[in-house]
């Protein structure tokens, strides 16, 4: 499939619908994407014809399903370039996953006074189960700062490190700033002092490739809702050898080995990180919509979406009362701003009777809304199904707003 924006928007059905008589603008694409046929088609699918519970039956709809859902967990692998399929761990998003590293890892290896080490832009996801960890085990979180344009301070990391790190947790693209970080530099410095590296990728699946191996981190995780795929799934990659290490974190049918009273055993990878009945329809929908982004190009959409961004952000400085935050490069397919003098809640309504969907608020990030001594921010964020005309028409309604407003 090449690279042609027409035939792409028409795999969306959303995107062909008007709000209030006028075409959706949908440019909230950092809170979810919207779904293609073939995501749509194969969740339909498998509800109509093909469900069944998978791993315990010997029927030809359960061993039809448990098929499918093992080779989901080989297309995640191959689009995350991870070493083993096993090193797949299906979970319901993000926040599952980071929740199940930090509880489970938090258990083997976290101490009192030792160091877990996060950045300043972090999603709430990615700060909240540390601190919990944190307070469980009476450890200190400790945090790399970043500059008023975005740019993570990374040289601030040598004094960060101490021997009581026990693991760093990194945004690989903030979700207000759009800040794409450099992570392979911030592991490279972690694994000089054997730290393992959880990478939150829940920005970064959708927009450019992803080799786990080549970045060398410990843990990756993403959400399949942010990449075209169903809610309620998301992944945990781990690096085998901690993935053996570690204990589970939930307990119950299919995770284990062999159950008495007296003691459990467990089972082997991946399914000790598996417990009960998974999302299996989810999870094989989430393969179709990674099979999909494949078929476009991670590259060509990086491109793509790069020419909107830059695009978009132009014709924003260029109106003369715009307060742009993330202005650091590289960065991906995120625009935040503040129409100045009005607040982002009433412009973001103006905005929707305009047909234009964005997000106004704090994104999960009070922190970076901390930083810069704001209550909030608007955020227009990027896809791959997203077009010039669009940004035209976002404009414009930046614009009505600071008519409306003055």
């Amino acid at each position: 499939m090449s690279f042609d924006i027409n035939a792409i928007r028409k795999d969306f059905p959303v995107l062909q619908r008007q709000v209030y008589n006028r075409p959706l603008v949908y440019l909230d694409n950092g809170a979810t994407t919207q779904k293609p046929l073939p995501v749509i088609n194969c969740v339909n699918d498998y509800h109509v014809l093909k469900n069944s519970s998978i791993h315990r039956g010997i029927h030809f709809l359960s061993e039809q399903a448990t098929e499918d859902y093992e080779n989901a967990r080989k297309t995640v692998q191959q689009f995350i370039h991870a070493a083993h399929p096993h090193e797949i761990i299906f979970t319901p998003g993000t926040t599952a996953s980071i929740n199940g590293v930090a509880f489970s890892f938090g258990e083997k290896y976290v101490n009192e006074g030792d160091e877990i080490i996060v950045t300043e832009m972090e999603h709430h996801a990615n700060i909240v189960p540390w601190q919990m960890l944190c307070e469980r085990k009476k450890a200190l979180l400790r945090v790399i700062p970043f500059s008023d344009s975005g740019l993570l301070r990374t040289e601030e990391l040598d004094s960060l490190i101490t021997p009581r790190t026990r693991l760093i947790a990194v945004i690989h693209v903030s979700n207000t700033l759009g800040t794409l970080n450099p992570v392979e530099e911030i592991i490279r410095k972690a694994h000089a002092f054997n730290i393992p590296v959880l990478v939150d990728g829940a920005q970064s699946i959708q927009h450019i490739p992803i080799d786990v191996q080549k970045m060398d981190c410990d843990f990756f995780v993403f959400s399949g809702h942010k990449v075209y795929g169903p809610t309620g799934t998301g992944v945990l990659y781990g690096k085998e050898k901690w993935l053996e290490e570690l204990p589970p974190f939930q307990g119950g049918g299919d995770m284990v080995d062999i159950v008495t009273f007296a003691k459990t055993t467990y089972n082997v990878l991946p399914f000790k990180f598996e417990a009960g009945t998974p999302n299996y329809i989810g999870a094989i929908a989430l393969a179709e919509a990674l099979r999909y982004v494949s078929s476009l190009g991670l590259d060509s959409i990086a491109d793509h979406e790069h020419q909107l961004l830059e695009y978009g952000s132009e014709k924003l400085n260029k109106l003369g009362f715009i307060t742009l935050y993330g202005t650091a490069r590289p960065k991906s397919s995120i625009i935040s701003f503040l129409v100045n003098g009005v607040h982002p809640y009433d412009a973001g309504m103006v905005m929707d009777k305009m047909g234009i969907a964005v997000r106004t608020g704090t994104h999960c990030a009070q922190p970076v809304m901390q930083h810069y001594g704001i209550g909030g921010t608007i955020r227009a964020s990027l896809a791959l199904y997203n077009t010039a005309g669009e940004i035209d028409a976002f404009i414009e309604a930046v614009k009505k707003v600071k008519t409306m407003f003055g």
